[in-house]
């Protein structure tokens, strides 16, 4: 999608600071960090959100969720919060499936 800023970041028209790529994903730090610990891991298809996934593209959520249990792994990190948020009244400001992993302080419910 040509105005989608993480589809551009995908293909490095916009800098970003990568933790992980591969065939289907791509993870980088957030520019906003959340915690001490806040990357986002994303899949290179294009996908507005958690409520557009389907038969044809679940598989790529699940390498996703392989791909953060690895990064915690490699980054030590022995507990995190994974969120997605779906739509603008929870907080989607890009419509672009993604995943924040944030770790490295005590989460609070609700956020904030």
């Amino acid at each position: 999608m040509s105005d989608c800023l993480f589809c551009k970041i995908v293909a490095g028209e916009i800098p970003s600071n990568k933790v992980y790529e591969d065939d289907l994903c791509y993870a980088f730090y957030d520019i906003d960090p959340q915690a001490p610990v806040h990357f986002l891991v994303i899949p290179k298809e294009h996908i507005q959100s958690v409520s557009a996934v389907n038969k044809e593209n679940s598989r790529v959520v699940s390498h996703i969720f392989e791909v953060i249990a690895k990064l915690a792994d490699e980054l030590n990190l022995k507990s995190y919060r994974v969120v997605s948020n779906i739509g603008e009244q929870a907080g989607q400001s890009v419509f672009h499936m993604h995943f924040h992993v944030l770790s490295g302080r005590d989460m609070t419910w609700p956020p904030g």
